[in-house]
């Protein structure tokens, strides 16, 4: 059951904070892919942090192509499974349903942005920006966030903190991942990550807003039948 008795997508606690948070973020994606349209160098940014973070050796590449794999399509698909049946387990259907639709639309997102910025890297057919995989991680990781403020209970604080947290410890891995293995830039990355925060809180609200309305349909349905 979907309907107003389950437990919110998005925490009625975090709405008036992670809408400024997702308006900011787009802010950056759009600036990003300003910046970069059309480049296959590296920016500032990217020159100064790359260094430091490129040509991993063993066994961190092994770290490194095993976080690769879990943004790769049989891992990403075994993760959503995986936490699609924990929501489940715990009785959060509208949490799945966002497991399903927030990863798929951050990851969708990035593949579009990809073709409309046009930045490459390591050659004209290897589109860079956003991120997808950083997308995808850090919009996992929003998701299991989120469901765990609305179980806790936590306030705006804490569960903002908890939401960010989590986002930041995911898109941070997944990014050393990208960059470390050569795949992309540092400001990719950062690409990815904010777009997954400008995906995932407004897919959370319309998972929301179509649970709520199939419940009240179903409501007139009941009160419309014959006694």
């Amino acid at each position: 059951m979907i309907g107003r008795s389950a437990p919110a997508a998005l925490p009625p606690s975090l709405r008036g904070w992670l809408g400024p948070i997702a308006a900011l973020a787009a802010l950056v994606v759009v600036a990003l892919g300003i910046l970069y349209a059309g480049h296959s160098e590296p920016g500032r940014v990217d020159a100064w942090i790359r260094p430091a973070v490129d040509g991993v050796r063993p066994p961190w590449r092994y770290v490194a192509l095993a976080m690769d794999f879990l943004g790769e399509p049989v891992g990403a698909a075994a993760l959503v499974v995986a936490t699609v049946t924990g929501c489940l387990l715990l009785r959060c259907p509208r949490a799945a349903v966002l497991v399903v639709a927030g990863s798929g639309m951050a990851v969708a997102t990035a593949t579009l942005l990809k073709s409309l910025v046009g930045r490459t890297i390591h050659g004209d057919g290897n589109l860079s920006y956003p991120s997808g995989h950083t997308a995808f991680a850090t919009a996992l990781a929003l998701v299991v966030a989120l469901l765990a403020t609305g179980r806790l209970g936590l306030g705006r604080t804490a569960g903002t903190s908890l939401v960010l947290t989590a986002a930041l410890v995911a898109g941070a891995a997944m990014g050393w991942t990208q960059v470390a293995l050569g795949a992309h830039y540092p400001t990719d990355v950062l690409g990815g990550w904010c777009t997954a925060l400008t995906v995932v809180p407004a897919t959370a609200w319309l998972v929301d807003r179509a649970a709520d309305r199939l419940a009240d349909r179903i409501d007139d349905a009941g009160r419309r039948e014959p006694c």
